[in-house]
């Protein structure tokens, strides 16, 4: 029989928590999609990202299985917005060796969402710069939306304890990587431009989005090195994840920021879903 205690109470073991890998290392991916008005956003691009990602890892990944029980939330949830968590995980680890294959699990959760409002994204984004660096845990691969997010997630409690809406790595050169939850643009003389992806730099679905969508608009896009004088130097300056969309900064610590509009038919577009896959069909790099 195993024990567990948790906070100090003695309990019988939950399955899915003391053995699972995800709880005793951090072994894990996930993604976090959003579902509006009973409808799950890139659903398909989600679930390539994380084939993809666990192919990399040789972590069991039931697509099948994953595409049915994503259909299932989807018809349960109500109207709105709602935050899904896909959790996919090794299974029950016996000693520091992997499990067998057909041991893999995933856990799939949802919860309220609250979009920023319109005044929000008028207003724009109040941004700092993280205290840490952006590490990738699995230096030899591309980063990942891996179980190890302690370094997004200390970044992400100094924003809160700052009183701001992200924080924003920088490389010791001066060059700038993301946001701890976001990816980052800026337009300079017409042109978006965004980091370019490096090995720390999350590929995210909805900078894959923003992309397509400008080069649908007309809009020059490029990926290229961005120093952080020249983001306060920038025209505008916008974050992007699955879940925002796309957000304005109006700051950056205690400087304001250019507030262009561009932003605003790039979001249009993003929103009415015209463009999605003509100019990205895969989104696994």
């Amino acid at each position: 029989m195993t024990h567990l205690c948790v906070d100090g109470r003695f309990m019988e073991a939950p399955p899915a928590l003391h053995r699972d890998g995800a709880y005793l290392f951090g072994d894990a991916l996930f993604e976090t999609l959003k579902c509006k008005d009973g409808r799950i956003r890139l659903r398909k691009r989600h679930l390539e990202r994380l084939e993809h990602s666990a192919r990399l890892l040789k972590m069991p990944c039931d697509r099948p299985r994953l595409e049915s029980a994503l259909a299932a939330m989807e018809e349960r949830l109500p109207e709105g917005a709602w935050r899904l968590r896909l959790t996919l995980t090794r299974g029950d680890f016996a000693g520091p060796q992997f499990p067998p294959a057909d041991a893999g699990r995933f856990l799939l959760s949802a919860a309220p969402y609250a979009e920023p409002t319109p005044e929000e994204r008028e207003a724009g984004a109040v941004c700092i710069l993280a205290p840490n660096r952006r590490v990738n845990p699995l230096p030899h691969l591309p980063q990942l939306k891996y179980g190890n997010y302690a370094d997004c997630l200390y970044a992400a409690g100094a924003a809160k304890d700052a009183g701001a809406r992200e924080a924003l790595f920088i490389e010791p050169d001066g060059l700038l990587l993301e946001g701890a939850t976001s990816n980052i643009f800026c337009v300079r003389d017409g042109v978006l431009l965004t980091p370019p992806l490096d090995g720390l730099i999350l590929p995210g679905l909805m900078r894959y989005r923003v992309m397509e969508a400008a080069r649908a608009l007309g809009i020059a896009c490029r990926e290229e090195a961005i120093p952080l004088d020249s983001l306060r130097q920038a025209d505008e300056v916008f974050l992007t994840n699955a879940l925002i969309g796309l957000l304005p900064v109006a700051k950056l610590e205690e400087e304001q920021l250019n507030r262009g509009e561009l932003w605003k038919g790039i979001f249009e577009e993003i929103e009415s879903e015209r463009s999605v896959g003509k100019h990205f069909p895969s989104c696994t790099g």
